[in-house]
């Protein structure tokens, strides 16, 4: 376990870079009217090959570009973009590089933050580029929520339990919720560190879905601030990689599954749920 550190307040933006291109502008400057704070930026680069990240470090005085090492996926670049600020940021943003931020929006998560002592995780109302509201406060997926949408979520999208999951009829209000998305995050810093942050075994997907229920287990709330809102363009590194993400989606929904339900009492099930993802990933790859 991590030791207890006690934290500054200043406040640090991570986002994790994989030839994000000209989305990377757009977020650092939608950035500066998003907080009236000074704020100091992280790009964790996981190995960019468009050039994007070394100039916008060497344009801006605010940014630092933290070379990973290699391709560690989403929970480990954040996580070694967060090991890189000193001990006087004790608030984390923890953001995708494809992301508008709407004025005003971090402000109005560090006030939520205030509103709630035990908040761990604070994220935004997130809206897609045409407008419509995507469902960023879930609750935490059940086996049968979660095998329900891990199995039929792409092939009957208004299934019963992706409706549940999704959370899909709830008031869009300030509320706890099961998990946030991780593709924007106000992070308490001393709530990351209980939990050792994000899981690195989790490449890509379901990350952010671990990390709030480790939070929840730790005492953690994670509360949905939708007075904030900010725009996930979203897709253009995994566009790339699109049969790529698919199975490292599937492969992270098992882990998240099979992770909550050890020993051979739930093996059958554990067994079924892998088939069917399996069948899940051979259909949508023709």
């Amino acid at each position: 376990m991590t030791d207890v550190r006690t934290y500054g307040d200043e406040l640090a933006v991570v986002t994790v870079t994989y030839s994000p291109g000209e989305t990377l502008g757009r977020f650092l400057d939608t950035l500066q009217q998003a907080t009236d704070r000074p704020v100091r930026v992280v790009l964790a680069d996981n190995g960019s090959t468009d050039g994007e990240p070394e100039r916008a470090a060497a344009e801006r005085a605010d940014v630092d570009l933290v070379p990973t090492g290699g391709n560690l996926g989403y929970g480990g670049g954040a996580n070694r973009g967060v090991a890189h600020l000193g001990s006087e940021y004790g608030w984390v943003v923890i953001a995708n590089p494809d992301l508008e931020w709407r004025p005003g929006s971090l402000d109005e998560l560090l006030a939520a933050a205030k509103r709630w002592p035990r908040g761990g995780a604070f994220g935004p109302l997130i809206r897609e580029p045409g407008g419509e509201v995507y469902p960023s406060a879930r609750m935490l997926p059940s086996i049968g929520r979660g095998a329900g949408h891990a199995v039929f979520g792409k092939i009957w999208p208004d299934n019963p339990w992706t409706r549940a999951y999704r959370q899909s009829e709830a008031e869009i209000t300030e509320r706890p919720a099961g998990w946030l998305s991780g593709s924007c995050l106000l992070l308490r810093r001393e709530a990351f560190d209980s939990v050792d942050g994000f899981d690195p075994r989790y490449f890509m997907y379901f990350e952010d879905v671990d990390l709030g229920d480790r939070l929840r287990r730790k005492g953690w709330l994670n509360i949905y601030a939708p007075t904030a809102e900010v725009m996930h363009i979203g897709g253009r590194s995994t566009s790339k990689a699109a049969k790529r993400m698919l199975l490292e989606h599937h492969r992270s929904a098992y882990r998240y599954l099979a992770d909550r339900h050890q020993g051979p009492i739930w093996a059958p099930l554990r067994l079924a749920l892998r088939a069917a993802l399996a069948l899940r990933a051979r259909i949508e790859t023709r």
